[in-house]
């Protein structure tokens, strides 16, 4: 990030007093176009999602790579093979998401995103130029997976470090919301391309996606890095321009000045204690705590069972009797897509606590229902003989899909990218992200051979995943609704009680006047101490906003 003579963001400073930015716009054009284009990552995620769901129902795609059955003169996708087709990605995915983090740390968050972007676009030339090599196809996949993994790491903490505190988790949710875009995307081109006799029912979707991806590599480049990395490398004024710019206040703002002053304190806490070792982030304050919360939660989000649908849709539906598979593909995609929007809304106006237990109760309803009814209910041998079980299955699982969209979905990046501490962020969500990826390749690989064994009942596995989730929740997960990322890590550190968090208010040493109205005037009045992120006379002690005793109101 340059200076000020280089921004592309100029900002004036229209004397506004401290106390005005109270009155700051609930959302910035500037912060509307960041989200927008960040988010982009989340369409090329969803984007490989639905396309590979599609690609395996595609004749064209299952003749060059698949195996020829000569009794019936057809080809097919040997479980294994077609584990690998999709898992692959996965396994591409939990390698990025390793490498991201230190990638992120010491080239920034912006740079990391573009770069992984490009990784991307190289896996998808790869894919599309395999002829009949089936483990070109997969080495493409894996190649792609790098890039999605990084971007997953990547994007969440660019949005989390410079969202303004009171839109945060809705900013965040975006990327969720860009998934489930990508998948109704690449779903709908999957059913006008289908029909298509040759590869190019199948490449041109697959080039699609390497526009997202472009857009993205090269959008990003035009944004400032986020203002909490910024802040760390010691590119003060520059982030506490970003942060005025994205939340619509002048230099003089009283909300940037106590959030600097946080910024500055958590700073100066751990540079106190020296170099920290990577193991830090388990054995740091409260850190095992919130890593193994964090994983847990990634975890979750894949073990409700959601992409058994939106991977094997197609397959699922086809057997259950329905003369097109891809347009239930094209439903189950439009509820993602419509039901992730009330959950932008929900996220700031409920907390993420109460929406994530509801939200996994449902779920685990839901497959409770669509099990039994596979099981018991639906003729398997011939499922046209039962059409009401068939469509009770489809309308269940709209409802699953409806449940997850508005709440683990988008939820679960949001509340796990506010977790930890800034120094071990990048490293802690690298570890939860790849935990995620880790039971993607799972759920994709195994599917397959589990539901040959035990069928429909491969739901209750998923339904009781769902109920452990919501219990995850209700006793670890704190409330970070309306609280910067900074009262959030002292919260933890306090051991705050979960189902408590909500209401937990930090008791203040005393009330000395406006503290930050007085700060903001000084530093506006100095621009030596601006420039350096410093207000004189203020020491850390004088300036912490939290006592280390605390009560619940």
């Amino acid at each position: 990030m340059g200076t000020s003579s280089g921004d592309p963001w100029p900002v004036a400073s229209n004397g506004q007093d401290a106390n005005s930015d109270m009155l700051h716009p609930y959302l910035t054009w500037r912060t509307s176009v960041m989200a927008i284009l960040v988010s982009m990552g989340g369409l090329v995620f969803g984007f490989d999602i639905g396309q590979i769901s599609g690609f395996l129902a595609i004749t064209d795609y299952r003749m060059r790579f698949g195996t020829y059955d000569p009794v019936t003169d057809t080809y097919y996708f040997t479980n294994v093979r077609a584990g690998l087709i999709v898992g692959l990605l996965a396994i591409g995915n939990l390698c990025g998401a390793f490498i991201a983090a230190p990638v992120a740390n010491k080239f920034g968050r912006r740079k990391s995103i573009s770069c992984w972007s490009f990784v991307f676009m190289i896996g998808v030339v790869v894919q599309i130029t395999s002829e009949f090599a089936w483990y070109q196809l997969i080495i493409g996949r894996f190649i792609s997976g790098l890039g999605i993994g990084g971007i997953s790491i990547c994007v969440p903490l660019y949005q989390s470090e410079s969202a303004p505190t009171h839109i945060r988790g809705t900013i965040v949710c975006l990327f969720q919301l860009f998934i489930t875009l990508g998948i109704l995307f690449a779903n709908i081109i999957n059913f006008g391309t289908e029909r298509i006799r040759s590869s190019a029912s199948w490449r041109i979707t697959t080039g699609i996606s390497f526009f997202w991806a472009m857009i993205l590599g090269f959008g990003i480049l035009f944004f400032p890095e986020s203002p909490k990395f910024m802040y760390r490398q010691g590119h003060v004024a520059d982030a506490r321009r970003t942060m005025c710019k994205l939340l619509g206040v002048s230099e003089n703002s009283a909300t940037i000045a106590k959030e600097i002053r946080e910024m500055r304190e958590k700073l100066d806490e751990e540079q106190a204690g020296g170099r920290h070792a990577w193991h830090e982030i388990f054995s740091g304050p409260r850190m095992a705590y919130r890593a193994l919360l964090g994983i847990g939660l990634m975890s979750f989000q894949q073990l409700t069972g959601a992409n058994f649908f939106f991977y094997y849709g197609t397959v699922v539906f086809g057997a259950s009797g329905m003369d097109n598979p891809f347009v239930i593909q094209i439903i189950l995609g439009a509820v993602n897509v419509f039901c992730t929007l009330p959950g932008l809304w929900m996220i700031d106006k409920f907390g993420r606590r109460p929406c994530l237990i509801y939200g996994a109760a449902w779920m685990c309803m839901c497959f409770l229902v669509f099990a039994s009814v596979g099981h018991f209910a639906l003729d398997q041998a011939e499922p046209q003989a039962t059409p009401k079980a068939g469509a009770t299955m489809i309308v269940f699982a709209c409802l699953f899909i409806a449940s997850f969209a508005s709440t683990w979905g988008p939820m679960v990046w949001g509340a796990t990218a506010e977790l930890y501490p800034p120094r071990y962020r990048a490293s802690c969500m690298s570890f939860a992200i790849a935990s995620n990826w880790t039971w993607v390749f799972m759920i994709a690989f195994f599917t397959p051979f589990i539901t040959s064994v035990i069928d429909y009942r491969y739901g209750y596995v998923f339904a009781g995943c769902c109920a452990a989730a919501a219990v995850t929740v209700y006793c670890f997960l704190l409330e970070p609704k309306a609280r910067t990322m900074e009262e959030l890590d002292t919260m933890y550190v306090m051991h705050v009680k979960p189902w408590a968090s909500s209401t937990w208010k930090a008791q203040l040493k005393e009330v000395r006047g406006s503290v930050a109205t007085t700060i903001c005037t000084t530093v506006a009045e100095e621009p030596e101490f601006k420039e350096q992120g410093r207000v004189p006379g203020e020491s850390v002690q004088e300036s912490a906003p939290w006592e280390t005793q605390a009560q619940y109101v």
